[in-house]
């Protein structure tokens, strides 16, 4: 099979696709693999570390794209990559497709095989392409958000540990899954007052025995969460439906109940966001103020790590890569349910039911 791995065009994206070890996996394995020129230098990965492993390197996005039977990318096609689209062309990235309409429409359009990270199951119904980007991004929302409560970034001016005789931050955080748990694990090393709300009472049980002291659980449900508006300094948005659009918890009228210069780190911002008022940002541009509150909404968080996410994410997609271009779609999809759950695109139709509802589009099975 003909793999092609393009450099990531949307702004402020550092990761790439595979590393050098993957293109020697797969070249190994029988396979052509083509790199977009300076794709792994955000990464700290150059041409020649991919040439010594196998991969030839292309000098534009185009070639790259006109080669390839297999594309695997990080982020959705940007819409100046939407006419490098060709039908039947298998597409391997977070798709992310129920953020936005405009996105699944053109990729529909192109007949491609849309494979989406965020929705594949593991044998354990597990989200392991989600997960360690997850891990990252939830780690990340209390470094971003420690700096955003700063004075200078037009937050409160608070320091998230307190120090002796002064009280340490509040924060909120709205879903217990890996990106909340991960924020508690962060916060509470910073000894900041910390609650994560959930509506999976089981869940909040594991959370209250792996969690320290200064973490608490509360059942999320519309009066805790304004509840917990008031006392914060600093809320993180972490909730996931999975192939959906996020859910809004928090609307425009809410954040009449926050402090002025309380802080918003919207992780769900991908999938549109738990927020009423949020909108995407880039890193350039990473934050917006409504009502007094800051609001952090950046769509590609584990972008800002290269060196770090890049291999996070590559441990766990180069054996998917590896089986899809070793069997092929069909033999893949047939001997794992969960990879079928990961096609979200195929021959023009959408084959995942939470997309499809999302926009009110057809649905048909991919099998």
């Amino acid at each position: 099979m003909r793999i092609g791995i393009p450099r990531e065009v949307k702004s402020d994206e550092y990761r790439v696709a595979l590393l050098p070890v993957g293109a020697d996996e797969l070249t190994r394995a029988g396979h052509e693999v083509l790199v977009e020129t300076g794709a792994g230098a955000g990464s700290g990965l150059s041409d020649e570390m991919y040439s010594a492993h196998g991969a030839r390197i292309a000098s534009t996005a185009a070639e790259v794209w006109d080669f390839a039977d297999l594309i695997v990318k990080v982020k959705e096609p940007q819409s100046f990559e939407w006419p490098l689209l060709r039908s039947g062309q298998l597409i391997f990235t977070y798709f992310h497709f129920a953020a936005s309409e405009e996105l699944t429409s053109n990729v529909l359009a192109r007949g491609v095989t849309a494979i989406a990270y965020e929705t594949l199951r593991g044998p354990r119904g597990d989200l392991p392409c989600l997960t360690p980007m997850s891990e990252v991004a939830g780690r990340m929302s209390i470094q971003e958000g420690a700096k955003y409560l700063e004075r200078p970034q037009l937050g409160r001016g608070i320091l998230l540990a307190g120090v002796p005789g002064v009280a340490p931050a509040h924060i909120a955080i709205l879903g217990g899954g890996v990106v909340g748990k991960n924020a508690a694990r962060i916060a509470a090393g910073f000894q900041a007052d910390v609650v994560i709300l959930d509506v999976n009472v089981d869940r909040l049980r594991y959370l209250e025995d792996i969690m320290p002291p200064n973490v608490n659980t509360v059942f999320s449900d519309r009066h805790n969460i304004r509840e917990q508006l008031q006392l914060a300094d600093l809320v993180i948005g972490a909730v996931l439906v999975e192939g959906a659009r996020a859910p809004r918890l928090v609307t425009h009228e809410d954040l009449k109940l926050m402090k002025p210069g309380a802080v918003i780190i919207d992780v769900a911002v991908d999938q549109g966001g738990c927020f009423e008022t949020t909108r995407p940002t880039t890193h350039s541009s990473p934050t917006y103020v409504v009502d007094g509150i800051v609001h952090y909404c950046v769509t590609n968080m584990p972008g800002a790590v290269g060196r770090t996410s890049t291999h996070a994410l590559c441990n766990v997609t180069l054996p998917y890569v590896l089986r899809l271009a070793n069997q092929g779609l069909e033999a893949t999809a047939a001997a794992d349910p969960g990879f079928v759950n990961a096609i979200n695109m195929h021959k023009g139709k959408i084959t995942n039911k939470p997309v499809a509802e999302t926009f009110k589009m057809p649905f048909s099975a991919f099998r």
